[in-house]
């Protein structure tokens, strides 16, 4: 993920953690994408060529369960129904599988443009 996040910044600061974290807590809770039973990785868009490998490189179940939640969500919002309270995704279940992919690739790809852009030079 290629955006600027203040998250290493607030997470170094333990003060400054305990501060945010009621505040994140009800923005995650508000947002409603955990009433549908989605996790916050599933909101990720796919255009990109990191995200689009990043999907391939899924287990196969995690994948599976991935498509399960956004169809499963696309039909609620069709309906215009929330899940039941105990099918709808908890705060321990929302946890990221998607994204320590995606900086693992972004690593990758940082590290293969530094190996291509290295000069040798022989000493004389």
């Amino acid at each position: 993920m290629s955006q600027p996040s203040l998250a290493t910044y607030v997470l170094k600061r333990p003060w400054l953690s305990r501060v945010l974290r009621p505040f994140a807590n009800w923005y995650a809770d508000a947002s409603g994408y955990r009433k549908l039973g989605l996790r916050a990785d599933d909101l990720i868009p796919e255009e990109s060529d990191t995200i689009q490998l990043a999907l391939k490189r899924l287990p196969p179940k995690e994948a599976y369960d991935r498509v399960y939640r956004l169809r499963r969500a696309v039909q609620c919002s069709l309906a215009h129904t929330l899940l039941p309270k105990e099918q709808q995704t908890k705060p321990e279940e929302d946890y990221p599988y998607l994204s320590p992919i995606i900086r693992e690739i972004e690593a990758e790809r940082q590290e293969r443009d530094d190996l291509e852009a290295m000069v040798l030079r022989r000493k004389a």
